[in-house]
């Protein structure tokens, strides 16, 4: 194992970033990763069957962070791909649940295909389960303020859930084995270039989505089924695979691999800490369940004293929004909260 402050040596930031919810920060093998693949780009001497190597030890990496078998595991560049398959798999009539405000590429598919859709708050999302409703789809946590979604509440609902967890995933332990569908985009949390993403599909489901962006990639030997009929997918989750951005699972590939040799456990006490050290510096309330985003209303004095402090943060939903991640460390925090002190409410 690898612990948090032996993984910190691979972040090079040269300001305060708080802004892993937006977009990532590279670790250094990642970085030297990506400039390896690009010299050998601009030298002509890649090779394209090369890049499925790092491409599968990310699919396993994920495997092994989210809990599946990599065999359920399918990957591409966008989560909406990914929902918009479940969204026509999903029969018409049925109702699909979603929570109010969550992130669009999550809901959008179905409102698209002309599912009804019913919105209710986060916090009232299991008890608003009926016997109508066909599906649940909710981020684990919300992009907006990172307020986390009570997944063990909605499970026993019994309710079939499509889970989003591009907020959650690299820092809140995820089993999406427990839920028919999981999606995640890899640039935030698994600190991945943009153009990675994963999905997982329980076992029993496979067969019943249409892989409606068939490709070559998607077969079951994909070097192999790059002209010519008859349709030849692979028989596991790779049958809904994307043609991938290669230099992106380059890059995708060790940043896993770190995430995975420190441990979702140590990170998610890392990330959650520095959060609530940061709340009580400034004397903001603790969220119902604990989360590594910070959501505050913010005074027209915060653009300015971020930017002259050299702190890198996001306004969503008209509220300043602060993420803990690995390269997070305490003097990031006590450096944004002594910035920041008498200018956030909650």
């Amino acid at each position: 194992m690898t612990s948090v402050a032996e993984a910190q040596q691979e972040f090079d930031s040269t300001v305060t970033y708080l802004n892993t919810p937006t977009f990532g920060l590279p670790p250094r093998r990642s970085w030297d990763a990506l400039q390896g693949g690009l010299t050998d780009w601009r030298g002509g001497t890649a090779n394209p069957v090369a890049y499925d190597q790092p491409l599968q030890r990310a699919r396993t990496a994920y495997g092994q962070l989210a809990g599946v078998d990599p065999s359920l595991v399918a990957v591409g560049s966008q989560v909406s791909g990914f929902v918009a398959l479940v969204a026509h798999w999903l029969p018409v009539g049925g109702e699909v649940l979603v929570a109010e405000g969550d992130f669009t590429s999550l809901t959008f598919p179905f409102l698209a295909l002309g599912h009804r859709v019913r919105e209710v708050p986060l916090e009232r999302l299991a008890d608003e389960v009926r016997p109508e409703t066909s599906l649940v789809a909710v981020s684990a946590v919300q992009s907006s303020d990172g307020r986390v979604a009570d997944l063990d509440a909605l499970r026993e609902t019994g309710a079939r859930i499509m889970l989003d967890t591009t907020q959650a995933i690299g820092w809140l332990p995820v089993d999406a084995s427990q839920y028919a569908f999981t999606a995640a985009g890899g640039y935030k949390w698994l600190l991945a270039p943009r153009g990675t993403a994963y999905f997982t599909v329980q076992a029993d489901l496979l067969e019943e989505l249409t892989p409606l962006n068939a490709n070559w990639y998607a077969g079951e030997e994909p070097w192999n089924s790059i002209y010519g009929s008859p349709l030849r997918l692979a028989a596991s989750a790779r049958r809904l695979d994307l043609s991938p951005a290669w230099h992106s699972w380059i890059a995708a590939a060790p940043a896993l691999e770190l995430i995975g040799e420190v441990g979702v456990r140590a990170l998610h006490e890392h990330s959650t800490g520095l959060a609530e050290r940061f709340r009580a510096e400034i004397g903001l309330k603790a969220p119902a369940i604990a989360s590594a985003i910070v959501s505050a209303v913010a005074d027209n004095e915060v653009p300015r004293l971020l930017k002259d402090a050299g702190i890198v943060a996001s306004f969503r939903a008209g509220r300043l929004r602060l993420g803990f991640h690995l390269s997070t460390t305490e003097q990031d925090v006590d450096h944004a909260a002594a910035v920041l002190r008498n200018h956030l409410a909650d």
